[in-house]
């Protein structure tokens, strides 16, 4: 049996997953959504670049759309429309979705909405679930798995790392991102988004596995290079910002009990005595059996963006069979288990 997928948006990401749907031996790709005029009336296939013609055509008729007979959504717009999303989930379709305050909307969203979310799903009889891979994976995934080496935990530190200085974009480095700007007070929004792209994962963790927490706080501080270094996107001077951290840390009194931090940056000489990993993901358990672990990409600086979409497309279209086998409502990865992925 084949599962009947709609895929909703074709940014970096919904790309990525309309070619992994299309090609996975148990799913049948029968509607696509795109924000573009330029990709209205296109063939699925094509927009995917999967070299195949699909006879699904590119469209923005929502209602369309919602009337289709479909099994599930992977719902991966830029920005999250509530009433279109229960919209679908009311029409009877299952929902996979790599929007971020969809991961524990429980602890993410204010409780109207979930409760909005909740009615949806009990109409139209069909799961929600959100995925991806940072938050997703990386927070809740792999912590799992580790801890299952464990008796006793004192702290779980996850770290994710980005070298910056081969992306050639000045707009994103220095207009977006703020390398090469003089030190000073940071932007307290930047904190906030991470605080609540990370904060729910973290307390969803800690109440899964018992850790107490009473709090999630967050902080960003920058770092200056210690010399005029080039970097792909252009020329940052001595003293200036040259990479960035965040800190999200779920509490237990004064004690950081479960962490995320995010360190970007674009020179490692810099004067602050930071530890800067490869681009990719490194966690470290301390506890009973400390363990330290580090997740590299393997991939040039200067391809790696036509390689990271998929670390966030692939674990959604990897969930579309479990979700749709799942109970109807709010779904997370504690009720749906292990998820394994389907290659033949």
């Amino acid at each position: 049996m084949a599962y009947r997928v709609i895929q909703w948006a074709t940014g970096n990401i919904g790309q990525r997953a309309l070619a992994a749907s299309i090609r996975h031996p148990d799913l049948e790709v029968v509607g696509l959504r795109v924000y573009g005029a330029d990709k209205l009336g296109v063939d699925a296939g094509v927009i995917a670049d999967a070299e195949i013609t699909t006879g699904v055509l590119a469209t923005d008729d929502v209602d369309a759309l919602v009337a289709l007979d479909a099994d599930c959504v992977l719902y991966m717009p830029s920005r999250l429309d509530l009433d279109e999303l229960c919209r679908l989930l009311a029409s009877g379709k299952n929902v996979v979705s790599t929007c971020s305050e969809l991961l524990w909307a429980h602890h993410a969203l204010p409780g109207e909405q979930v409760e909005q979310l909740e009615r949806a799903c009990g109409e139209g009889g069909v799961s929600l679930f959100a995925t991806g891979s940072s938050p997703g994976f990386i927070s809740e995934v792999l912590p799992i798995a580790v801890l299952l080496l464990e008796r006793r935990v004192d702290r779980v530190v996850i770290e994710e790392f980005a070298n910056m200085s081969q992306r050639p974009s000045p707009k994103l480095i220095f207009d977006v991102m703020g390398f090469g700007r003089e030190p000073g007070p940071v932007d307290e929004r930047r904190a906030h988004h991470m605080r609540f792209n990370f904060g729910p994962p973290l307390e969803a963790l800690a109440e899964r596995v018992g850790i107490p927490v009473d709090r999630v706080e967050a902080r960003a501080v920058v770092a200056a290079t210690t010399r005029r270094v080039t970097i792909a996107a252009g020329e940052i001077d001595e003293g200036r910002v040259a990479a960035q951290r965040t800190i999200v840390a779920a509490m237990d009194g004064d004690r950081e009990r479960l962490v995320f931090q995010a360190t970007w940056y674009c020179s490692t000489e810099l004067d602050h005595d930071w530890h800067l990993g490869e681009t990719g993901w490194r966690v470290t358990v301390e506890g009973d059996a400390p363990l330290k672990i580090d997740i590299a990409f393997p991939v040039d600086l200067d391809h790696l963006a036509s390689v990271t979409p998929g670390l966030t497309a692939h674990p959604a279209v990897n969930a579309v069979i479990p979700v749709c086998e799942a109970r109807p409502g709010l779904v997370t990865s504690a009720d749906l288990g292990v998820i394994v992925p389907r290659f033949a």
